[in-house]
């Protein structure tokens, strides 16, 4: 199953666009015995609504819009999105509980902080909705499963490694541009991240500062402007987020220090592509967005409809993408970041 994940992703050019055909039609393929699972199979009619940590995000609107809505009206459900236009720890709680008043069965949601929303979604879960948090989790027990679009092991590896391979062996200086201070998915890497540079093969690798541009590209780009004013002996900056590596790359391409400030982080081809032709980026890493937000509509609709209770080992199919099964703390893997460089990002339209 793992290996359909992957090829997924290296067939996302191709995937993307049928994702997009679903979703101007209205219409797939697929019906709603593709959500079959061990204990039956979807409902039909759900009400699937997506929060994400902001709108108007494009790594949310691919996500969201070509990935949830997507496997929402394969199993003839109703999807909504809605969310901030700010990324800030407390701004989602009142449409989390508009949400629950609407009587959706399923909210989808990406946390801007693990704590802050917990007491919105725990009501919500108390007046009968399913919670699947994706991307960015919440604590445990404010959720029923979390859709983890890779492990922060896994996605602290290849950050540390491509900022390595694209410095040289003679190392030196490194920063982190993060989102926002709170976000848990950013910190949970970050955190991986700085074991990951302890190790012997990383030794002239040398973490100097972590910001945070709050996922807005304006402060973004001047978080990445202000670094260089702060470190002027930076070697690379590492920006595990789609806003802040596009922002930096923005920077970086029209500055002196293309070409010798190295940049890499979590991005869109559609984003990167472009610095990546011009020589301000060498290679940068991503999961499928769609697939992230399509498995967790599965998730949310297997849990809405008996299929699943969020129980370690439970199994759930999610339609294109095969069977998962739940793991430790109801959490479920997508796979693995892939590798876009310009060998392959031309490829790739998302």
């Amino acid at each position: 199953m793992r290996a359909k994940v992957l090829a997924a992703a290296v067939a996302a050019a191709l995937a993307f666009s049928m994702a997009a055909c679903a979703d101007d039609s209205g219409t797939t393929s697929s019906d709603a015995s593709a959500g079959t699972g061990g204990g039956g199979s979807i409902k039909s009619g759900l009400k699937v609504a997506f929060l994400p940590k902001q709108v108007n995000n494009p790594y949310f609107d691919t996500s969201d819009n070509k990935g949830g809505k997507v496997a929402v009206e394969e199993f003839k459900g109703t999807y909504s999105e809605t969310g901030p236009s700010e990324a800030s720890p407390s701004a989602q709680v009142s449409y989390i509980n508009t949400l629950s008043q609407q009587g959706a069965n399923v909210i989808a949601v990406s946390a801007n902080d693990k704590d802050a929303i917990c007491g919105a979604l725990n009501e919500a879960r108390q007046a009968g909705a399913k919670v699947v948090t994706y991307d960015s989790d919440t604590k445990p027990e404010c959720r029923d499963l979390f859709i983890n679009q890779a492990t922060s092991e896994g996605i602290a590896k290849v950050q540390v490694k491509l900022i390595s391979d694209a410095i040289g062996p003679d190392g030196g200086e490194i920063a982190i541009l993060s989102a926002t201070a709170n976000a848990t998915n950013q910190n949970a890497w970050i955190e991986m991240m700085k074991t990951e540079l302890a190790k012997p093969e990383y030794s002239k690798l040398k973490l100097v500062d972590t910001v945070y541009g709050d996922d807005d590209d304006q402060k973004s780009f001047q978080e990445a402007q202000g670094l260089l004013a702060k470190h002027p002996n930076l070697k690379g900056i590492i920006s595990p987020t789609t806003v802040g590596v596009a922002a930096a790359g923005r920077y970086l391409s029209g500055s002196t220090y293309k070409g010798k400030v190295q940049l890499t982080g979590l991005g869109t081809p559609n984003q990167m592509k472009a610095y990546v032709k011009d020589g301000t980026v060498k290679a940068f890493a991503l999961w499928n967005p769609a697939d992230l937000g399509y498995l967790a509509a599965y998730a949310g609709a297997a849990l809405a409809s008996g299929v699943i209770k969020g129980k370690e080992g439970e199994k759930f199919t999610a339609g294109k993408l095969g069977e998962f099964t739940v793991g430790k703390d109801g959490t479920v893997l997508l796979g693995d970041p892939f590798t876009f460089n310009a060998s392959n990002v031309d490829q790739f339209n998302f």
